[in-house]
């Protein structure tokens, strides 16, 4: 978000690492992200970036590795001269994480403490080396000085309300709160951050904002793809783990949360924790009334036919882990006593799309009694965040002619102007990791009570291990999703 101010340059890291390097996220995200940053001239020219990884390469054989995936990951072509000054920023470090002597010869690969004033450390592994990780950058002096060198962590933060307490406990037996960033990359993206712009700079929006104009808000994460040979990983998670506790959880703080005393980190985050506590827990025996849990059977995605869950590579026969969930919440505070929050997410579904939908109440006195308008549709705002960011809201004219016919229009407002591109989310995020700003980035007590809200939801399905509905790939999820709804005109929203 960039909230930091005046950031001078001796106050940035001058050493960049990524433990990970060869791993799918730093080729996908991490990589054309910082070179998009070079081409901005955002980097400072101190800075150099250290691969972290168990591959026999030489630093040369890495760059020319950082090439090829360049090639075919960024915005248009390669900008030869700015490519070469961002590929000499490079160097490779071969090393194991659970080896504290990779750790010691990495510790003097770096510039000396009165030389650099900090160094983040990026951790692009599985949740499962965190702790290694952790340990060895203590054991050779590399979280030192404390307060300064950043670590970065992506999600998931444990795997439950116990073990995430336990990752916590041990990054804080090394690294002061201020050290760490946790990373949600759905906080980044350019809706989520207008949704703060939309709801605390226009008086035409706030006033409405509340239990008593809007019905209910839809909050759907889908995606096409399948778990692309990531079964080691996933058939663990499941859904509920890698998409609702964290990403979702985050979207729906920040339609909820109330305006902060000031746009400052701490600020923005205390509002958040706050909508989070807020949250009605779930007993036991409502877990089924308010969570649909499903896993997708084979079916056709974009005209092509794929293969249930239980067939692909490496996922455990018989596996009833989820790749679709459904949940509903109640926010018990002034401003959302009432109103259901209904979350979705899932693998194999119709397309690919990321949008918060907020239906409004009808109006309090039907005028149109007895006219073709009897039944009238209600007014939504829509955000979409993906595949396209942009804003829509529908609401309802008069149709030309002599009968009070109405139709619904519906007016878009794309954030970009035609000559501007929208910024990846880690474009932004690991600028403000590099500038010290931690607005965008997930404060433990956030983490702590998510978990707290999905934890009877986990337990519950963790114990009923003997089947799990299915839904057909290419479709929107199973139709026991449609038993959350409140009330009968209420349906999920899947267009924008």
């Amino acid at each position: 978000m960039n909230l930091a101010k005046n950031v001078s340059p001796d106050d940035l890291p001058c050493s960049f690492v990524i433990f990970g390097a060869t791993g799918n996220l730093a080729s996908n995200k991490l990589l054309p992200a910082l070179y998009h940053l070079e081409v901005a001239a955002r980097l400072a020219e101190s800075l150099t970036i250290i691969a972290f990884s168990r591959r026999d390469w030489t630093t040369e054989s890495w760059r020319e590795h950082v090439r090829e995936v360049l090639r075919g990951k960024i915005k248009g072509s390669l900008d030869t001269p700015v490519f070469e000054r961002f590929i000499a920023r490079f160097a490779y470090h071969k090393g194991d994480l659970n080896d504290v002597e990779s750790f010691r010869a990495l510790a003097e690969r770096l510039p000396p403490e009165s030389a650099c004033s900090s160094a983040v450390f990026y951790l692009a592994i599985k949740p499962a080396e965190f702790g290694a990780v952790i340990q060895n950058l203590e054991a050779v002096g590399l979280n030192k000085p404390r307060g300064l060198n950043r670590v970065v962590i992506e999600k998931p933060f444990g795997e439950d309300l116990e073990s995430a307490q336990m990752l916590n406990r041990l990054l804080h037996q090394y690294f002061d709160e201020e050290q760490v960033y946790r990373i949600d990359h759905f906080l980044g993206k350019e809706t989520v951050q207008n949704l703060l712009v939309f709801r605390f700079a226009n008086t035409l929006i706030e006033p409405l904002w509340n239990r008593n104009f809007i019905d209910h808000v839809q909050i759907t994460v889908a995606e096409s793809i399948g778990i692309e040979k990531r079964a080691d990983y996933y058939d663990h998670a499941g859904a509920l783990r890698d998409m609702l506790q964290n990403h979702l959880m985050q979207l729906l703080t920040v339609v909820a949360m109330e305006p902060p005393p000031a746009l400052e980190a701490d600020a923005l985050r205390d509002e958040k924790v706050k909508v989070l506590r807020s949250i009605r827990p779930i007993g036991k025996r409502a877990v089924h009334a308010h969570a649909v849990r499903a896993q997708y059977a084979r079916g056709s995605v974009d005209g092509q036919m794929v293969q249930a869950y239980q067939q692909e590579d490496d996922v455990e026969p018989n596996s009833i882990t989820e790749t679709f969930v459904a949940a509903k919440f109640y926010i018990d505070n002034w401003r959302w006593r009432g109103v259901p929050f209904y979350l979705r997410t899932g693998k194999r579904m119709s397309r690919q799309t990321s949008m918060i939908a907020i239906r409004f109440r009808h109006p309090p006195q039907q005028l149109f009694r007895e006219t073709p308008l009897e039944t009238i549709a209600p007014n939504w705002v829509l955000l979409s965040i993906q595949p396209e960011e942009s804003m829509h809201m529908e609401i309802h004219v008069k149709q030309p002619g002599l009968d009070m016919d109405t139709r619904v229009m519906q007016m878009n407002a794309s954030f970009l102007k035609t000559d501007e591109q929208t910024l990846d989310a880690y474009e932004t995020l690991l600028l403000d990791v590099i500038e010290g700003d931690r607005s965008l980035f997930i404060r433990f007590d956030e983490v702590e009570w998510a978990w707290q809200v999905v934890d009877p939801i986990l337990k519950n399905w963790t114990v009923e291990r003997e089947f799990i509905p299915t839904y057909p790939a290419g479709s929107w999820g199973p139709a026991e999703a449609n038993r959350l709804f409140d009330s009968d005109d209420q349906t999920w929203r899947n267009e924008v």
